[in-house]
C-alpha cells in the first residue's frame, strides 16, 4: 500500500525519505511500470484530526471580501447523522440564508467539512477589487525527501476519485502541477449525483481543463501528470448563501467501478447546463455526437431536479477565453 500524503507530512525528513524509497521499490519489484499499478494511490485522506492542518483555506476575505470559509475535521460515526446544506445553485430561486437539513442513516467516515458563507459584497476601501464571492481549499506542498521535491506521479492512473457529500452547489476540482506558469490550474466540475449523501465521484485525468485566473488557456496541452503539486476544491458560483462540502478522501485509481463518472463534453459546465445540452442534442437527433470520444461507459446522468431547466442554468464557469469567446474542447 502506498504511504499517504498525511503520513509523509507528519514524519521527519529521513522518515519521509524511507517511505518514498519503499514506495518506489514496491513499484519496481512489482513491475508496475509495465503491468500497471496494483491498486489505488491515496493522495489525501482525512482519517486523522491533523489532516486538515495540511490544507490551506482561501476566500475573498483575503482581499477584504465578506465570504467566510473553514475546514474542520469530523470523526467517524456509526450512527445516523444530520448535516446542514444550502440549496443547489442550479435552482431557479436564490439560496435561502438558512441551510436545509439532511439526515442520513449510513455510517459516516472520518472526514473534513468545508463550509462557510459566500458573499458578493465588495470591500468599500479597495476599489481595485472588482469581484468577490469565492472560497476554496487545497493541500499544502509536500515536504521534500532525499529524492528531492515531493510531488505526486499519477501518470499510470486513469481517474481521480473523491469520496464526498455535497450540498448540490457547483464546486470545482483544482489540480496544480509543476507547470511553467505557476498560476495555471487544471479544473473540472465536481458532478455530485446525490446531494446530502456520501458518494464516490470519478473524473478522468485527461478531462481536466487548463485555466489561468478562471479563464481557459489556449492551447490546452496535457496535464503534467508526473508532477502534481496539490489538489483542492473551490466554490466560485458567486451565489450568496451558506455552503457545505464534506470530503473523506482523494485517490488515483484505474477502477471505473469505484464510483460515478459523469461523461460531459464541457468539464467546466454546470449540471443544469449539461442536462439542457443533452436534451437539445436528443431533440435535434444528434445522438450525443458532441461528447468526448473514448470515454468509459458511465451510469446515465440523473434527471434534473423539479423546477430546474435551461433557464435556471448558472452562468458562471462557462468555458471561455480571456476575450470572452466561447470555446469548445475541439478548439
Amino acid at each position: 500500500m502506498h504511504p499517504t500524503a498525511a503520513s509523509l507530512a507528519r514524519k521527519g525528513f529521513w522518515g519521509r525519505s524511507i517511505d518514498e524509497f519503499k514506495r518506489l521499490s514496491n513499484i519496481a519489484l512489482k513491475l508496475e511500470g509495465i503491468k500497471g499499478p496494483s491498486g489505488p494511490y491515496t493522495l489525501r485522506d482525512f482519517s486523522t484530526p491533523d489532516s486538515v492542518d495540511e490544507c490551506k483555506v482561501m476566500s475573498d476575505a483575503d482581499l477584504g471580501g465578506k465570504s467566510t470559509a473553514s475546514l474542520d475535521w469530523i470523526p467517524a460515526s456509526s450512527t445516523s447523522s444530520t448535516s446542514s446544506s444550502s440549496p443547489s445553485s442550479s435552482s431557479p430561486s436564490p439560496p435561502s440564508s438558512s441551510p436545509t437539513t439532511t439526515t442520513t442513516s449510513e455510517p459516516e467516515p472520518a472526514h473534513a467539512r468545508f463550509r462557510g458563507t459566500i458573499s458578493t459584497a465588495l470591500p468599500p476601501n479597495r476599489p481595485s477589487v472588482q469581484r468577490t464571492g469565492y472560497a476554496a481549499f487545497r493541500t499544502l506542498d509536500r515536504p521534500p525527501t532525499i529524492f528531492g521535491k515531493s510531488v505526486w506521479d499519477i501518470d499510470m492512473y486513469t481517474y481521480l476519485a473523491l469520496r464526498v457529500r455535497s450540498d448540490g452547489r457547483s464546486y470545482l476540482i483544482n489540480v496544480q502541477t509543476e507547470s511553467v506558469v505557476p498560476e495555471d490550474l487544471h479544473q473540472h466540475r465536481l458532478f455530485a449525483r446525490r446531494p446530502g449523501a456520501w458518494e464516490t465521484v470519478l473524473v478522468r485525468w485527461n478531462d481536466f481543463v487548463r485555466t489561468n485566473h478562471g479563464f481557459a488557456v489556449e492551447p490546452q496541452g496535457e496535464m503534467l501528470r508526473q508532477r502534481v503539486r496539490s489538489i483542492g476544491l473551490g466554490l466560485t458560483d458567486r451565489v450568496p448563501g451558506p455552503f457545505e462540502l464534506c470530503i473523506a478522501g482523494v485517490w488515483a485509481t484505474n477502477d471505473a467501478s469505484e464510483g460515478y463518472y459523469h461523461r460531459n463534453a464541457n468539464p467546466l459546465q454546470t449540471e443544469a447546463d449539461a442536462d439542457a445540452a443533452a436534451a437539445a442534442e436528443a431533440k435535434a437527433g444528434t445522438g450525443g455526437g458532441g461528447r468526448r470520444g473514448g470515454a468509459a461507459a458511465a451510469t446515465p446522468a440523473p434527471a434534473p431536479p423539479a423546477g430546474a431547466g435551461a433557464g435556471a442554468a448558472a452562468k458562471e464557469g462557462k468555458l471561455r477565453n480571456k476575450q470572452g469567446k466561447k470555446i469548445s474542447w475541439s478548439e
